[in-house]
């Protein structure tokens, strides 16, 4: 088989450039949102600089018309009176569109935006990638703390770090005579204040533990009970108590921008790595991890320029040849509003990264109905308990439930998302058993 590079930004895995089943083409349209809590957006904007996606070789794209009618009438019959807040879209792995419900209106995803954020993550850092916590030293001896985001960092790490600054590890650090610094100087490169948290982001999110703010040197995921409201001067406190610990008697703490290049001449002295990107996805997708997901958005992207990353993440779902009409990413984690997707969208993006290299990486991230994850106490003791691997998404008035069904004829790709429904976690449920019956959809 030919590979085909799908990507014009640099991929540091290997790249998703196989040809799959598609549901539809790219839409000529993005979403501009309207105000919060709005259910359409107010205004369309041309997607001209969006590339048309490529078109799929040798694979059937999905009929543009629902081909199960049976499967139809009883997705119809399971929202009633409540279809107009709707969106559900199920597939087969040919491509079929099995039923289809308001499928291309665009909604609020809530958490079922992580799904987009994942698979881009996945797609671009392969599932051995590591986020990195590194100390550096510079040639007039200062020493300079760099990160990526990991979730994990704890008391431990620093520790580590405090020994090496002090001079038990980082060669050069002790004098002629053995003995310690006089003055130890530390710098910690962090982004700026005002990029802490996406501008969607409500203002009383910001001060929960699930809306803590996005930074480089995150210690336990800048939350406690709450939120972390100024994670670098936590991080400057614990450090100075840290090498107070470990016997230094001056030390010069000092925040430096992330924008500022470290100097060619800079020494890596240690690393410390977080849990691998499996555990990573496994915390976004099956625990809903918005820290962890926001960034993994960014080390996908390649920068932790927000407009920037949503701006690649977009590109790289139209070249997916995904349904774009109606799509406007935010930010990384569903938790903003501004956000818009559309079932199409979703069950596309299942289907595409079916056909992955890294397909069993991506279902394997997902919460297991009854069993794991957000989804562990849904469905028990139904036939649908361990069967749907899938994204839960919840926000004041949104509920959404997007994954994979098995079932006796093969996977199906369900995306459910709901603006305003009375009882979405039971419509979902009638909506999961109806595709279960593989019988109303012969000829798969």
């Amino acid at each position: 088989m030919t590979h085909r590079r799908a990507l014009p930004f640099a991929s540091r895995a290997v790249p998703f450039a196989i040809s799959v089943p598609v549901l539809l083409a790219a839409a000529p349209a993005l979403v501009q949102p309207g105000p919060a809590g709005a259910q359409t957006p107010e205004r369309v904007l041309p997607l001209a600089s969006l590339p048309a996606p490529p078109p799929p070789l040798g694979l059937p794209l999905l009929q543009e018309q629902v081909s199960c009618p049976l499967l139809q009438k009883r997705l119809l019959v399971a929202v009633g009176s409540e279809l107009p807040v709707w969106s559900i879209t199920v597939a087969d792995p040919q491509g079929r569109l099995l039923a289809d419900l308001n499928g291309q209106r665009s909604r609020l995803p809530a958490s079922n935006e992580k799904l987009i954020s994942t698979a881009f993550a996945l797609d671009q850092l392969g599932p051995d990638y590591r986020l990195k916590t590194q100390l550096w030293r510079l040639t007039d001896g200062t020493y300079r703390l760099t990160g990526e985001g990991d979730p994990d960092l704890a008391l431990p790490q620093l520790q580590r770090f405090a020994r090496l600054a002090l001079g038990s590890g980082g060669a050069g650090a002790v004098d002629g005579n053995g003995r310690l610094p006089s003055l130890v100087k530390l710098e910690l490169v962090e982004e700026p204040a005002q990029t802490w948290w996406p501008q969607a982001w409500h203002l009383d999110d910001r001060y929960a533990a699930y809306g803590a703010p996005i930074t480089r040197l995150a210690i336990t995921s800048n939350a406690i009970n709450d939120a972390v409201l100024n994670p670098p001067a936590r991080l400057q406190n614990l450090m100075l108590k840290t090498l107070a610990k470990q016997g230094s008697t001056r030390v010069q703490l000092s925040v430096v921008s992330a924008r500022q290049a470290m100097p060619s001449t800079a020494v890596l002295l240690h690393e410390e790595s977080s849990a691998p990107m499996h555990n990573l996805l496994s915390l976004a997708n099956s625990e809903s991890h918005n820290f962890t997901t926001e960034v993994l958005l960014r080390q996908a992207a390649g920068t932790w320029d927000l407009a920037e990353a949503r701006r690649r993440t977009m590109l790289w779902l139209a070249q997916q040849g995904l349904p774009m009409q109606g799509v406007y990413v935010a930010d990384g984690s569903g938790l903003g509003r501004d956000n818009r997707v559309s079932s199409r969208l979703l069950a596309s993006l299942l289907l595409r990264m079916s056909q992955h290299p890294y397909a069993r990486n991506y279902v394997a991230s997902m919460a297991i109905a009854g069993q794991r994850g957000t989804l562990r106490n849904l469905y028990k003791s139904t036939p649908l308990e361990g069967q749907f691997h899938g994204k839960t998404g919840t926000i004041t008035g949104v509920r959404a439930i997007s994954g994979v069904l098995d079932t006796p004829d093969g996977p199906r790709f369900v995306s459910a998302i709901s603006n305003g429904a009375g009882s979405p976690n039971t419509t979902i449920g009638q909506v999961l058993m109806a595709v279960m019956k593989v019988q109303l959809c012969p000829g798969g």
